[in-house]
């Protein structure tokens, strides 16, 4: 694949970052978005970067200069529970400005291709599992609901003006770069987070909800390396590659107390655990297939539940040497 001008809006954040990190090392050059400060770790990886809204006027001039091939649309408000007593800012922050986004690449005689950050949360509570594409979209949470909605645009702008896009339903980011580079930064509120940095902080973690319908009855999810889906992105960006939603997940769903028996394995340490209640937006099971685009590209994800709680804990180890 010919080196392209690739945008990266969110790239400060967790994927984000590993994106960039991924389409450097593919070959490709970084313009990166984010109201956020660019971490200093991720600076060498970015032709150029601009602290505001990517819709702010000067995000704007980013994402729509007619050098630009790509938009990774990573940007936006991403947590299940705050979304259900906030849903101005999901709404505002997820849907309003990428429709505004969408104007203005619309606009364009040149336009980039999108992909975009969609989730799992699409799915709301499934019938079935591993969920596929063509499952229906009921989302529980206003998180998912701002989710489906930028799906509507892009599916009507893609009808009606041509738009080029990819989203990916993601199930799970996890891990950090195999290489150290990148990962979260402390206070993150995903599982595998949590219990590392209760384990690391010598912590109690709380456990949100055991009376789900699940063999153990704790949530069940799909989990995917935070490296495997910046490379997703990086295939996305082939021309062969078509308009669509894609799946990214690995067909195979581990409970809270496995992952929490995992991380025990990893760290060699016991993990204090409370129970707590359950979360308002959390389905009891939730996986992908990602059959579709492992079709047309060969993706899938490559590392196992372990390799993605090594890496994490190698991150928040060495993150402040």
């Amino acid at each position: 694949m010919n080196p392209k001008n690739v945008v990266v809006t969110g790239i400060s954040g967790y994927i984000g970052g590993q994106t960039a990190i991924e389409l450097v090392r593919a070959g490709h050059r970084v313009y990166g978005v984010d109201l956020r400060p660019l971490p200093k770790h991720l600076e060498s990886f970015v032709t150029q970067f601009v602290q505001t809204d990517f819709c702010s006027g000067n995000g704007l001039g980013i994402v729509c200069n007619e050098g630009v091939d790509a938009v990774v649309h990573c940007a936006g408000t991403s947590l299940v529970g705050p979304s259900k007593t906030n849903p101005q800012d999901y709404f505002h922050n997820n849907s309003a400005k990428t429709l505004a986004m969408l104007d203005s690449i619309i606009a364009l005689e040149k336009r980039p291709k999108l992909i975009f950050s969609s989730s799992a949360s699409v799915y709301g509570d499934p019938v079935l599992t591993p969920c596929q594409e063509v499952d229906p979209q009921q989302p529980i949470s206003v998180y998912g609901q701002s989710k489906v909605m930028v799906e509507w645009f892009m599916t009507a702008y893609a009808q009606a003006y041509g738009l080029n896009f990819v989203s990916f339903r993601y199930f799970n980011a996890a891990g950090a770069d195999t290489d150290g580079l990148h990962g979260q930064e402390p206070g993150a509120t995903h599982i595998v987070a949590r219990l590392l940095e209760a384990v690391q902080n010598d912590a109690t973690f709380t456990l949100n909800g055991n009376t789900f319908n699940t063999a153990d009855g704790t949530c069940v999810r799909d989990y995917v390396h935070v490296s495997d889906i910046a490379q997703a992105h990086v295939l996305a960006l082939d021309d062969n590659v078509p308009a669509g939603y894609y799946n990214l997940g690995t067909s195979k769903g581990y409970s809270n107390l496995e992952v929490i028996k995992e991380v025990e394995a990893v760290t060699g340490k016991t993990v204090n655990v409370e129970i707590g209640p359950a979360r308002d937006g959390d389905p009891a099971e939730l996986t992908a297939s990602s059959e579709l685009f492992n079709e047309i590209t060969g993706w899938e994800a490559s590392k196992t539940l372990n390799e993605i709680i090594s890496d994490a804990w190698k991150w928040y180890n060495n993150a402040d040497e």
